[in-house]
């Protein structure tokens, strides 16, 4: 029983090399497209953390509690989080089922999703190097107030990883809404604008009226995005970490559960459009 796990596990291991390694080869083709892609990236941490930055000194040296220093090292680090949990799979899935070049991975022996999480995992290793260099850069320039907590470091390791898995089954089974509406823009959007409040990429979350910190910890978003963030600052104490941990596996299941039943209905619903 456990050789044959092993296996498993070394198999899918060598799988997922491999699927990693395609997917290097085939962005170093698209050089230009990724580094507009990574400016983009950069672009929305940089101009909230302008923009605080400002009205904190603006406002007597703080707001809420958290001063210029406080927000550099917020929006330097929604920067880095941002950026290990960010899938663009909601983008481009409509064109997969539009044009039909679904079909060709349908044929393959392996769910699409690996497919798509190799792509992710590819562009995160490729780019990080472009992304801490300018969180470092940036740091120089806004000197960010930041307490080093060496057991918040080590959690922050397996949160970011779950608050991927999170972040990617969430937006995996809404970008199969393409199966059944062309309008997948509208509803990008609105996602989006609900992880902009919700996930404190606007502003920290503490500084957000009670209804929307109740409302944020009720949802998903805040989980992907805020909690790994307070997390990697040292705002939150090992009890408050292991809840939100917490949070986070009920939410994959959750979301997970329904990434079958959409997948599998959409497939139909596929199907259907084909023949």
């Amino acid at each position: 029983m456990i050789r044959r796990l092993q296996r498993r596990l070394d198999t899918g291991l060598q799988l997922y090399r491999q699927l990693i390694h395609t997917s290097l080869a085939a962005m170093l083709q698209y050089r230009v497209a990724l580094l507009i892609w990574l400016i983009g990236q950069v672009l929305a941490p940089v101009i909230y953390l302008v923009v605080w930055s400002t009205v904190s000194v603006a406002s007597g040296g703080s707001v809420g509690g958290y001063t210029s220093g406080d927000f550099a090292a917020y929006y330097l680090a929604l920067m880095i989080v941002g950026h290990l949990t960010y899938t663009w799979i909601m983008y481009e899935y409509d064109y997969r089922v539009r044009e039909g070049t679904l079909s060709a991975s349908l044929l393959r022996p392996l769910h699409p999703i690996h497919g798509d999480i190799a792509d992710n995992l590819g562009s995160k290793a490729m780019s990080a190097p472009f992304i801490l260099a300018v969180a470092f850069g940036l740091g120089l320039i806004f000197q960010p107030t930041f307490t080093f907590v060496p057991w918040a470091a080590v959690a922050f390791v397996p949160v970011i990883g779950l608050a991927f898995v999170l972040r990617f089954f969430v937006e995996w089974t809404l970008a199969q809404a393409a199966f059944w509406t062309t309008r997948v823009s509208a509803i990008n959007q609105l996602y989006f604008l609900a992880m902009l409040f919700f996930a404190g990429e606007l502003a920290p979350l503490s500084l957000m009226p009670p209804a929307v910190q109740t409302i944020a910890a009720l949802l998903p978003f805040r989980w992907m995005i805020s909690f790994p963030i307070e997390l990697l600052l040292g705002k939150l104490t090992p009890q408050q970490t292991l809840t939100g941990v917490a949070a986070q596996l009920v939410w994959i299941g959750l979301s997970y559960a329904l990434l079958r039943v959409v997948w599998r209905r959409g497939l139909r619903q596929y199907s259907a459009v084909g023949a």
